[in-house]
């Protein structure tokens, strides 16, 4: 029997997208359309900026354009530069502990803008990576994030690399060898959330993905058990030290992992950890009709792993308090929202803000929820005692709206979108756009998606 290396090659060369459920295309078209939306609106960060200006101009077949100026890279730069815009404004959707959209959509659209592929084959291949991601996910027992490794940079990068052989239609020899590769090439560490870094380190997974899947194209190897082997890429990043590594059919393309696990669309531009706690605050604001001088204190019940992420408890920029949980309840009590707006370094020196942070107190149970593929406590829960002294007690919040299993519908989504990629975009362009994302199996050519500035959607075309 071949592999985990040689299985993961082989879905990725043969997946077609008349085989694949279409609870996974499903989840494919919000996890695609989505990621674009945020791109949009984090590519007028800061953080993409730098990172383009490092990128010098690439013209021929071999490029893709940076979203949404149109200017034309290599299609690995342009992978990196808009996986940096992202992931920037961390409000791209979660699953499997990661970020899978963000890590793998750049790729995708990079790589099928170069190669002119269809709608469906951009699908196809964000399938072949999220089930290479949720396979290799759920071989390893532990937490990544507890050894101090960022998930979507590491698992990350070898998904992309299986999208990226889907699309370049690799045979199984050669898109085993791109897993390979990008075995080799994964890396990025919780250290960095709450800085630009954090982003870089996704643009990087897919760059890395992109990189490995034309190396292996042109005839590159890697060692054909890089995954498996007791020295190799699930060892290396195994907090439990002990991998799933029986040697079986991993059944890839037979039991479908999207339906389960599927991808959860984000409410809120904050740390995933943060948003059951953001519901629970808003619902106790709304019912209540909570100012912040009602509030003497915030008490949230959260677990230790959402803890672990949310390293700041006294951010001083935007970027900072994405992962703060201090923050994240004070804006909900003074903005009654938690937007792209309150995620701004003016919002934060805010005096009340600051004022009301340093009022939010935080427990955490060791406790894991047992069926749901984020490392979270079983449910938050947030108390706020009043100036009067009432204790104010909120439900306990399981999944966030936006979860896979609480999900937003077609208008919700839109709403979303729309907000997004107005930032960069004229409004009838955000329009169909989001049509042609929402129908992208009708799409014939990835060139045809309207991300660009008109000018420069013209000379693209030209």
């Amino acid at each position: 029997m071949e592999g985990l290396t040689r299985q993961v090659g082989a879905f990725a060369a043969t997946v077609r997208h008349e085989q694949i459920p279409e609870t996974c295309i499903e989840g494919a078209r919000i996890g695609i359309a989505d990621c674009v939306g945020v791109m949009l609106a984090g590519a007028r960060e800061p953080a993409p900026a730098i990172v383009a200006a490092q990128l010098g101009e690439h013209r021929g077949i071999d490029s893709a354009p940076q979203i949404p100026s149109g200017r034309l890279l290599s299609v690995g730069d342009a992978a990196l530069a808009n996986g940096v815009a992202a992931h920037v404004l961390d409000y791209d959707d979660v699953a499997l502990a990661g970020h899978p959209s963000a890590a793998l959509v750049p790729a995708i659209l990079s790589e099928g803008w170069a190669l002119g592929r269809s709608g469906g084959e951009l699908l196809t291949a964000y399938v072949a990576g999220y089930e290479t991601w949720a396979l290799l996910d759920s071989l390893e027992p532990g937490a990544l994030h507890e050894l101090g490794f960022h998930p979507t940079a590491v698992l990350g990068t070898v998904g992309a690399a299986a999208a990226c052989a889907s699309l370049r239609r690799l045979s199984p020899e050669q898109a085993a060898h791109a897993v390979a590769i990008s075995a080799s090439l994964a890396g990025g560490v919780v250290a960095n959330f709450g800085s630009m870094t954090k982003s870089l380190q996704v643009g990087r997974a897919a760059q890395s993905g992109v990189m490995a899947a034309r190396l292996a194209s042109a005839g590159y190897s890697g060692s054909l058990d890089a995954l498996e082997h007791r020295a190799g890429f699930m060892c290396a990043h195994s907090p439990s030290r002990n991998p799933d590594l029986e040697q079986r059919d991993y059944r890839l393309g037979v039991d479908w992992r999207l339906p389960r696990t599927g991808v959860h669309v984000k409410r809120y531009p904050a740390c995933y950890a943060t948003h059951r706690s953001i519901d629970a605050i808003l619902e106790l604001v709304d019912a209540h009709g909570l100012s912040s001088q009602d509030v003497a204190e915030i008490r949230v019940q959260t677990g230790d792993a959402q803890l672990l992420m949310l390293r700041n408890a006294f951010p001083q920029t935007g970027l900072e308090a994405k992962f703060s949980m201090q923050f994240a309840m004070a804006a909900a009590v003074v903005n009654r929202r938690v937007g792209l707006a309150e995620l701004s370094d003016e919002f934060v020196q805010r005096d009340d803000v600051r004022g009301l942070m340093k009022r939010v107190y935080c427990t955490a149970t060791t406790e894991r929820v047992k069926d749901w593929d984020q490392p979270f406590a079983p449910a938050d829960r947030v108390t706020v005692v009043t100036a009067s002294g009432a204790q104010l007690h909120s439900r306990a919040v399981e999944r966030p709206k936006g979860s896979w299993q609480h999900r937003l519908d077609r208008d919700e989504l839109r709403m979303k979108f729309v907000d997004c990629a107005s930032r960069s975009l004229p409004a009838n362009e955000v329009d169909a756009l989001f049509e042609q994302l929402w129908s992208l199996d009708a799409l014939g050519s990835a060139k045809a998606l309207r991300m660009y500035a008109v000018a420069q959607r013209e000379a693209l075309h030209a």
